[in-house]
C-alpha cells in the first residue's frame, strides 16, 4: 500500500472590488480570509467604471476569483445590466443587490420578496438588530456571522423565484450569497467551514 502524502490545499485569491467605500468593503474585510488572498477594494464608483476598475486592477496581479459588488439603487437599467454583461463577458463574477446590499443584511433574519424603498431595510435592520442600524459599521459582519446560512439559503430562494433572471427588474434580488459561498469555502486551510 502506498502511504498517502499530506497535501495542502490550495487557496484561491480573491479580488473582490465594491461600490461603497466602506459598507461592503468592512463587510467583506471580515472573512478568514487570508491577506494575501483576498484584495477588497471599496471604489465608490458607478457600476460600468467599477467593473473597467476591477478589470485594471487585475491585470496587476494574478487572481483565481475577480468579483465586483454593487447596488441597483437608482441607476438607469441599461448602465445595471450593461456592468453585468460586461463583467461577465470578461471573466468577472457579480455580486449585486437590487435595490441595497441591505437585503443581503434583512435575509440573515428572514425571506422576504416584497420589493421596498432601501429606507426600510435600514429599519428592519435596526429592529432586528435591537440596536440602530450604522450604514458603515465595522461589526456587522460579526453580528450576523451566525446566521449566515440562512441568509444563503434565503438569497437563493429568493433568486430562484425569478423566470428568467433580469438583475434590473428583479426587485428584490441578491447574488452576494454566491460570493459569500465561495469566500467561506476558501477561508481556511481545508475548505471546511467555521
Amino acid at each position: 500500500m502506498q502511504r498517502r502524502v499530506d497535501e495542502v490545499p490550495i487557496r484561491q485569491r480573491f479580488l473582490i472590488v465594491c461600490e461603497g467605500g466602506k459598507t461592503e468593503p468592512n463587510y467583506f474585510r471580515k472573512f478568514r480570509v487570508p491577506q494575501l488572498v483576498a484584495q477588497v477594494e471599496g471604489l465608490g464608483m458607478n457600476t460600468i467604471g467599477l467593473v473597467q476598475r476591477a478589470l485594471e486592477l487585475r491585470e496587476q496581479d494574478e487572481y483565481d476569483q475577480v468579483w465586483c459588488v454593487f447596488d441597483k439603487d437608482d441607476f438607469p437599467d441599461r448602465n445595471f445590466n450593461a456592468a453585468i454583461t460586461l463583467a461577465r463577458r470578461n471573466g468577472v463574477k457579480v455580486a449585486y443587490s437590487n435595490q441595497s446590499f441591505e437585503l443581503w443584511y434583512v435575509l440573515h433574519f428572514y425571506y422576504m420578496d416584497n420589493a421596498l424603498p432601501r429606507a426600510d431595510y435600514m429599519r428592519m435592520l435596526s429592529k432586528e438588530l435591537k440596536h440602530d442600524y450604522e450604514k458603515n459599521s465595522a461589526t456587522i459582519y460579526e453580528e450576523l456571522r451566525q446566521r449566515q446560512d440562512t441568509a444563503i439559503r434565503n438569497a437563493e430562494r429568493l433568486l430562484n423565484q425569478y423566470h428568467p433572471i433580469r438583475p434590473s427588474r428583479d426587485d428584490p434580488s441578491t447574488t452576494v450569497y454566491k460570493l459569500v459561498q465561495q469566500l467561506l469555502e476558501h477561508s481556511n486551510p481545508f475548505g471546511t467551514r467555521k
